[in-house]
């Protein structure tokens, strides 16, 4: 397992990054699954901002060893969305989950691009934002990661429904099954998989990582 040392200052950025990045992921799920009519998250209380209600304490020990340096993954508390709710015969279902998947990722490259503008702005003046340039770039990139690594097509990750949603009614009973075993797979490469492994996230990561630096960020961090 890698490690990269961090300072105490780094370390805060990034795992309150985490927290934020992630409670509106989840929030954004939640609320668009509601619009679209499927209430399962709504009652149990997840249309919210207020990070304790997507929780979840292995996924957050996760965050914390990002955080520290290690090489780990993190999570929330998964929305529970009842694709039956969902107005429509059964595509315009998986339709509507691809949608309600897509929104996570979507909320954490809104959040990246909101966070650049100061950063480009400063770098554009010349101004040094300090802290909170320090914050806002570490914000940058921990979304950035974020929609780029739950973009994978891999279950339970978010980028398996979207891809879903978009192939033919055909795929749907081939790639259903996969969600059973998806986490198991995704372990297997991440941590079994040793060099290799990582190696391979990142041959689907960072095509998609190095397009949202170069559209959002343009060299302004201050990390």
């Amino acid at each position: 397992m890698g490690f990269t040392e961090r300072s105490g200052n780094e370390i805060l950025a990034i795992l309150v990054a985490f927290i934020v990045a992630t409670t509106i992921h989840e929030f954004m799920h939640a609320w668009t699954a509601w619009r679209l009519g499927d209430d399962t998250a709504a009652r149990l209380g997840r249309i919210t901002l207020n990070p304790a209600m997507h929780f979840e304490p292995i996924g957050f020990i996760g965050m914390v060893l990002l955080s520290v340096g290690f090489f780990a993954i993190g999570w929330g508390k998964p929305v529970p969305v009842n694709a039956n709710n969902f107005r429509g015969r059964l595509k315009r279902r998986q339709v509507s989950m691809g949608i309600v998947a897509f929104a996570g990722p979507l909320s954490n490259v809104v959040q990246a691009a909101l966070a650049a503008i100061p950063l480009r702005v400063a770098a554009h003046n010349g101004t040094d934002l300090g802290q909170l340039g320090f914050f806002l770039s570490w914000f940058v990139t921990v979304n950035i990661l974020l929609a780029s690594f739950n973009m994978i097509p891999i279950p339970p990750l978010d980028g398996h429904k979207v891809l879903t949603a978009i192939l033919p009614n055909f795929w749907y009973p081939i790639l259903a099954p996969l969600e059973r075993y998806g986490f198991m797979v995704l372990f297997l490469i991440l941590f079994i998989g040793g060099r290799a492994g990582q190696e391979i996230i990142g041959g689907m990561i960072d095509p998609v990582q190095d397009l949202l630096f170069r559209v959002i960020v343009a060299g302004s961090l201050q990390t």
